[in-house]
């Protein structure tokens, strides 16, 4: 006959890792579909005036940025309070925005380079003059589509 082996009270049966590695793989998708990241940090305070006509852009990769403001607290001590041009995550002069949009437009592909938007995020307390040598520039390098970049709000706002 046979012999039955008496069963030891307390021992618990050993865990399952056969699931494990479809729960990693499940946390990994949802960590890489919830992750976004950033372009770029941005360097200038960027206070943005009001406006009550406005759209939302569509397309987001359809748009290159250009922040125009005075410095952070960080870089005020290197670069004063005057008003900068941030491109990407540097500041730049006037003269360097064309060659910027050039290069930001070689990087696109070739179906997108002429639907290009370029969107312009300046400081309501930035002074016109920096804004108009920067149209200049873009109007030399054909990137005639700008948007600026606003709040939805009370215009006369602006004015305070």
């Amino acid at each position: 006959m046979a012999k039955f082996a008496k069963k030891k009270d307390g021992d618990l049966p050993a865990v399952s890792t056969a699931s494990l590695p479809d729960i990693v793989f499940m946390l990994l998708f949802f960590f890489m579909t919830v992750t976004t990241m950033k372009d770029s940090s941005l360097l200038v305070e960027n206070t943005l005036p009001n406006a009550t006509e406005i759209k939302k852009l569509e397309k987001k990769d359809r748009v290159i940025y250009i922040y125009v403001g005075k410095p952070t607290q960080d870089y005020q001590k290197v670069f004063g309070t005057e008003p900068k041009i941030q491109l990407n995550d540097k500041f730049a002069n006037v003269d360097e925005v064309g060659s910027y949009i050039l290069a930001e437009r070689a990087k696109k592909p070739q179906e997108l380079q002429n639907v290009l938007t370029t969107a312009l995020k300046v400081d309501r307390d930035a002074n016109m003059g920096l804004i108009a040598d920067i149209k200049q520039q873009l109007r030399e390098v054909n990137a005639l589509k700008v948007n600026y970049t606003t709040y939805e709000g009370n215009a006369f706002n602006n004015l305070q």
